[in-house]
C-alpha cells in the first residue's frame, strides 16, 4: 500500500469513527453500539473494491473472520467502501446480493448486515428528509452483526422496539441545520 493509500484509509477510518462516535453513538441512535465500542470489538475494515463483485467478494471473507473471530475480540465488522456503491440505487442492489450471501453461506440467523449509506433514502422519504439520516454515514457501510449480541443487547434495552421512532424523534428535533452542526464538531470518546 502505498503512502498516499494509507494516508486516504487514515482518512476515512477517522471520518468513520467520527460518525460512530457523533452521531450513533452521541445521538444515542444506537444505544448498543457504546459498547463494544468502549471494549474495541469493533472491526474497521476498509474496502478496496471498486464494483460490486469486489465487494462482495470481500464481505464473503468478512462474514467468514467474523464468524470464526472470538466474540470478545470482535463482536462486530463495519465493511467500509469508499470506491465503490456510491450511487445508493447501487448500493441497494448489492444490499440484495449480499443477503442471498448469507442465506447461501447458512449464516442466517448467526449474523445480519444492517446498512448505512451517504445517501440512504428510506421507501416513501424524500431525498432530504431528515429521518433518512438515522442511516447515512460518510461512505456506504455493511454493517456485520452477531445475531446472539443483538439478542444479548435487547434483552437489556427492554423497549428495542421503539428505538426507530425515538430516532427519527430525535432527528427531527436536530432538523437538517442541527445535524450540519452536531456533526461539524469534534468527538468525544
Amino acid at each position: 500500500m502505498s503512502s498516499t493509500s494509507a494516508d486516504s484509509h487514515d482518512a476515512i477510518l477517522d471520518a468513520t469513527r467520527h460518525w460512530l462516535t457523533r452521531a450513533v453513538i452521541g445521538l444515542n441512535l444506537c444505544p448498543f453500539a457504546k459498547a463494544v465500542h468502549v471494549k474495541r470489538q469493533i472491526r474497521y475494515a476498509i474496502s478496496d473494491a471498486t464494483d460490486m463483485e469486489g465487494v462482495l467478494t470481500e464481505l464473503e471473507a468478512e462474514l467468514r473472520a467474523l464468524t470464526e473471530a472470538d466474540p470478545a475480540d470482535i463482536d462486530t465488522t463495519l465493511l467500509i467502501i469508499p470506491y465503490a456503491l456510491g450511487e445508493f440505487l447501487d448500493y441497494n442492489d448489492c444490499l440484495f446480493f449480499a443477503d442471498r450471501m448469507l442465506k447461501q453461506m447458512r449464516l442466517e440467523g448467526t449474523l445480519q448486515i444492517a446498512s448505512f449509506h451517504p445517501h440512504y433514502q428510506f421507501e416513501d422519504t424524500g431525498p432530504d428528509d431528515i429521518e433518512n439520516y438515522t442511516n447515512r454515514a460518510p461512505y456506504p457501510i455493511l454493517h456485520l452483526l452477531r445475531e446472539a449480541s443483538i439478542e444479548r443487547a435487547v434483552e437489556a434495552f427492554p423497549d428495542a422496539a421503539d428505538i426507530y421512532e425515538r430516532n427519527i424523534d430525535t432527528l427531527q428535533r436536530l432538523g437538517p441545520e442541527g445535524w450540519r452542526k452536531w456533526m461539524s464538531e469534534p468527538a468525544k470518546d
